[in-house]
């Protein structure tokens, strides 16, 4: 500002010091005549060399995974991620009312499970419907099928295959636990609901138009839509299935988890 008004009285013809215009103003001469001298930060690519890699390989993971994938400290990996400009910025949300719900989250595995299903372009064969099946203590993708068809058959075929996943072959429990599900035809079914009951589960069913309340099985949904479906060009439904297969093992097997303390959903239990 003194400098900028010193010019000022210069253009005008008249010449001041500075050290006159800092006496009348009141301010301390060394901070004009202060200048900032901070470098620009470097990076050691020993650091940026892997945490680049991984991006490449997954660029939908956050710093705290990759910090945890690369054993690395997470601020260091956040500090690469902003210099370079690699920081994903969230969209602006504004203000949506909810109404009370009771959350998916169980205290102990085989308490409640969730399923639900969405649908993935899988190529030559068109959208095909993909079933999903997860605990939602351990978050760990205990069973799923891909098809052509969306009819509860597909939903079954993921229960089924959670349930021997879970103990080993079909047949009735031994202690009921919940299952968790929107209000659609395929859960509604009679032929779902009679499955559901001989296995000895109980249905519970999410207040309509409510999606949070199946929060747990709708943001595995996201995420496989993310890192996986969207990130691939199925060319038929074998490939799409292949390769979901494949993603779903490293879901459970290697991808950590920020809710189960960077554990993975596998090792859990």
């Amino acid at each position: 500002m003194i400098l900028a008004l010193q010019q000022g009285l210069k253009d005008d013809g008249t010449e001041v010091s500075l050290v006159k215009l800092c006496r009348w103003f009141d301010v301390p001469r060394r901070s004009v005549y202060y200048r900032p001298c901070k470098t620009v930060p470097k990076l050691q690519e020993c650091f940026v060399a892997p945490i680049k890699a991984l991006i490449e390989e997954h660029p939908s993971f956050g710093y705290r995974t990759m910090a945890h994938l690369l054993r690395m400290n997470k601020n260091t990996v956040q500090r690469v991620f902003q210099l370079k400009g690699w920081q994903v910025r969230k969209r602006p949300v504004g203000f949506r009312p909810r109404i009370q719900a009771l959350p998916s989250v169980a205290k102990a595995p085989n308490e409640r499970l969730a399923t639900d299903l969405c649908r993935v372009w899988t190529g030559r064969d068109g959208w095909a419907s993909l079933a999903l099946v997860i605990d939602c203590h351990t978050r760990e993708l205990l069973g799923w099928h891909l098809s052509r068809s969306g009819r509860s058959k597909t939903a079954e075929s993921a229960l089924e295959q959670a349930l021997i996943a879970r103990y080993g072959c079909l047949g009735k429990v031994d202690k009921p636990f919940l299952l968790r599900s929107d209000n659609g035809l395929v859960f509604t079914s009679r032929s779902y609901t009679a499955l559901v009951k001989s296995y000895g589960l109980q249905q519970e069913f999410i207040t309509p138009y409510s999606p949070e309340q199946n929060g747990m099985v709708e943001r595995v949904i996201r995420t496989l839509k993310d890192q996986c479906a969207h990130r691939h060009r199925f060319e038929t439904l074998q490939h799409a299935s292949r390769v979901i297969g494949d993603w779903i093992g490293f879901y459970n097997h290697q991808r950590p988890h920020q809710a189960l303390n960077m554990k993975t959903p596998a090792n859990n239990g």
